[in-house]
């Protein structure tokens, strides 16, 4: 099981970005819609971390990427570790979401003032 299970890229132009991460890695992304959040997905295998570029008003181009961590072994799985976050000095930036047949999501911000993803399949 890998401990980073996704990442996000964000863009405010979806087409532009999309169009330099195919000529930069020399792949085909695959465009698609989650939650009204459109996105550029980059190809990988089963088993791999995935990610993609998004267009999304919560991630702003230049403050860096989400990376993902996989919740499932922590202790109470994302609901535990979003609950710890407060108490550790973070901050909860997005509470624990659905996102459809890939599971839910939270985000966290942590003591540096970065912001980190917690995804769970259930």
């Amino acid at each position: 099981m890998n401990t980073i299970t996704w990442f996000e890229i964000p863009t405010t132009q979806l087409g532009r970005a999309t169009e330099f991460y195919t000529i930069v890695t020399g792949q085909k992304l695959d465009l698609v819609e989650e939650g009204n959040m459109p996105m550029a997905v980059f190809p990988g295998t089963p088993g791999s971390v995935h990610g993609c570029l998004v267009k999304d008003d919560k991630h702003a181009p230049g403050k860096g990427t989400v990376v993902y961590l996989d919740s499932t072994r922590m202790p109470g799985g994302l609901d535990g570790a979003l609950e710890r976050t407060g108490r550790s000095g973070g901050e909860v930036v997005l509470p624990r979401t659905a996102i459809g047949p890939h599971g839910f999501i939270g985000l966290i911000k942590d003591t540096e003032g970065n912001v980190v993803g917690l995804h769970q399949m259930t």
